[in-house]
């Protein structure tokens, strides 16, 4: 399992939990140009910066885009495709 599959599967077991949400940040800090997504957690500058300001409700919705940015990424990439 790559790191976009974990960081997904993660992401769909957060979304779900009713205690603290934890931070998606991988330590990896690059911003892609082209999607302006973070390269490892998927999330945008935006959601970055409010992090530590969001409620639980707010941060389990930025959980639920990085789930379908990831999914997305991954159909582009042709990472899904089992049968090619």
């Amino acid at each position: 399992m790559g790191a976009r599959e974990r960081l997904a599967a993660r992401a769909r077991v957060i979304v779900e939990l009713d205690g603290g949400v934890p931070s998606p940040c991988l330590s990896v800090c690059r911003m892609d140009p082209a999607s302006e997504w973070c390269e490892g957690c998927f999330r945008t500058l935006d959601e970055i910066a409010a992090w530590g300001r969001m409620s639980d409700d707010a941060k389990r919705e930025v959980w639920q885009a990085i789930v379908a940015r990831v999914e997305n990424a991954s159909l582009a990439h042709g990472e899904g495709d089992e049968d090619a």
